[in-house]
């Protein structure tokens, strides 16, 4: 992988870890109209972790916040009342289906998966189940209205996300429209909730980098070195983080409409490259 290619994919991965498009899906799909091969599964993971470094950096104190309450919480019976030491008992729950399930399926994540048919096929599906959300959000909750079944039925859509196409931020912030929540509400807890996914993921994924080989059952892939992927993670890290900006901005005055729009156009496009 050169370092043209990096930095391509690293600002395809900043742009859209967090719009509901599916990073995931961009970083295989832009690769295929641009005549490259598959960067594959692990540089995939690795360079999500520029972008969590931008929730880190961005939500830092909601986050020093909310860890110094739970840490309290743990002794202090006063402090399991606050908001924000259930928001990090929230954050674990959420954390756990994702978890489970990505080690289940590990090996279909990293082939079948990523194949264009399949990413084609869920991106169109998803967007229909985002736009009934959508049409149907009552939007009457905000992130102090969050309880335990909120996150763990979120948690259970963050899951959906291991298949290329869903998209994490859309899949979480579809769920929490329907628990009620509105969309700024939902997408600040879809970036917490990122975090400890994500970043399991991408540090599980770092022996892959430098394999001079593809996946079991994956053809058409290339080697990405350390140093290429580090410039990609860099790019998505700078992209990353105005993208979490302007979307907390976009969603306090629009809805998801021209996201859904735009997931029918990439499975058009899909249909067309092989």
């Amino acid at each position: 992988m050169s370092a043209i290619e990096a930095i391509i994919l690293g600002v395809v991965q900043g742009l859209t870890e967090f719009l509901p498009i599916s990073s995931t899906a961009h970083v295989r799909i832009v690769p295929a109209f641009l005549g490259w091969k598959d960067p594959g599964a692990a540089f995939t993971a690795v360079i999500q972790l520029g972008t969590m470094a931008a929730v880190v950096i961005y939500f830092r104190s909601d986050l020093l916040r909310i860890a110094k309450v739970w840490i309290k919480s743990l002794t202090d019976a006063e402090a399991r009342k606050e908001h924000d030491a259930k928001m990090g008992w929230y954050i674990i729950l959420g954390t756990i289906p994702v978890g489970i399930f990505g080690l289940i399926f590990k090996h279909q994540i990293e082939t079948a998966a990523r194949s264009l048919w399949v990413i084609g096929t869920v991106m169109i599906l998803f967007s229909l189940v985002m736009a009934a959300a959508d049409a149907t959000a009552k939007r009457v909750r905000n992130v102090e209205d969050l309880n335990r079944g909120d996150a763990i039925f979120i948690g259970l859509w963050q899951a959906l996300a291991l298949v290329p196409g869903v998209s994490r931020s859309g899949s979480t912030i579809t769920a929490g429209l329907f628990r009620g929540l509105d969309e700024v509400a939902a997408a600040r807890y879809s970036f917490l909730l990122s975090i400890p996914a994500v970043v399991a993921s991408g540090l599980f994924e770092l022996k892959g980098i430098g394999a001079d080989k593809c996946a079991h059952g994956v053809t058409n892939c290339q080697t990405a070195s350390v140093p290429t992927t580090v410039i990609a993670t860099l790019a998505a890290f700078g992209v990353g983080y105005w993208a979490i900006g302007f979307l907390l901005k976009w969603l306090s005055t629009h809805n998801l409409k021209p996201f859904v729009i735009y997931r029918v156009l990439i499975l058009a496009a899909s249909g067309t490259i092989s």
